[in-house]
């Protein structure tokens, strides 16, 4: 519903652009909807084009962003650890979020700062044109993504899709790449996830057996072990712990 609805809203606003413009241009229909050869080879596009495709961008940014990022691992370890503490709602999920999309900044700062470099100003001085710029940066996102894909997850991906042997990371095509290490993420995510809920777990069955050795049935052992729980984490500085060793997963 919500990508219909910006889809409609992006076709009025082309409209009400298009009825803004001189007499001339409204009676040729979409003259504004044009796409313009330069004598270099190069292609121009008019200024409706531009807005429906940055409408476009917007609707799937943020399947970008939880696909071809570090943020599908940093939420699911946040998320698990939450649940392994037994404090509910508490950090928020809106907190969970924004953690995960800093910590994401950070890790991802090395390829966006390539990228800006490589392609960002190249294509603003008129260097290379956009098709040049966007094969550019999905190259620098492949290696990311590449580095940090199981090669059993990869050779899968490409089997089922009859192509193999790829002698460069940028040669893997993104309907494979995307699949595989959204595929390696949940599994790395989950393996992180396992080793944080074992001491938790610990804790919890060492004070439902002294519970129960007391006869105390009534207490519930969640309840009684969530103090010390919180203990551990805070003298075992948990939080920075559990961040750089998160972030150091990466490569």
């Amino acid at each position: 519903m919500k990508s219909k609805f910006v889809v409609n809203f992006s076709l009025v606003f082309i409209i009400l652009l298009t009825n803004s413009l001189n007499a001339q241009e409204i009676t040729s229909g979409l003259e504004a909807l044009t796409v313009t050869e330069l004598p270099n080879g190069g292609k121009t596009y008019s200024l409706s084009l531009k807005i429906l495709a940055l409408m476009t961008a917007l609707t799937i940014l943020p399947s970008l962003v939880l696909g071809m990022t570090a943020f599908t691992r940093v939420i699911i370890v946040m998320s698990i650890l939450r649940q392994a503490l037994g404090t509910q709602q508490t950090p928020p999920n809106q907190i969970l979020i924004a953690i995960s999309l800093f910590l994401t900044f950070f890790i991802m700062a090395p390829t966006f700062n390539k990228i800006y470099s490589d392609v960002s100003g190249p294509y603003q001085n008129g260097e290379i044109t956009m098709t040049e710029a966007i094969q550019s940066g999905g190259n620098e996102l492949k290696k990311f993504m590449v580095r940090n894909t199981r090669n059993n997850d990869l050779n899968m991906f490409s089997a089922m899709a009859g192509e193999e042997n790829f002698d460069n990371p940028t040669d893997v095509p993104f309907y494979i790449v995307l699949p595989a290490y959204m595929t390696s993420e949940l599994k790395t995510a989950f393996q992180i996830g396992f080793l944080l809920f074992l001491p938790f777990l610990v804790i919890d069955m060492v004070v439902a057996s002294i519970l129960m050795s007391l006869g105390m049935m009534m207490l519930s052992p969640m309840l009684i072990a969530l103090p010390f729980k919180l203990l551990l984490f805070i003298l075992v500085d948990g939080w920075t712990m559990t961040v750089g060793s998160l972030v150091g997963t990466f490569q």
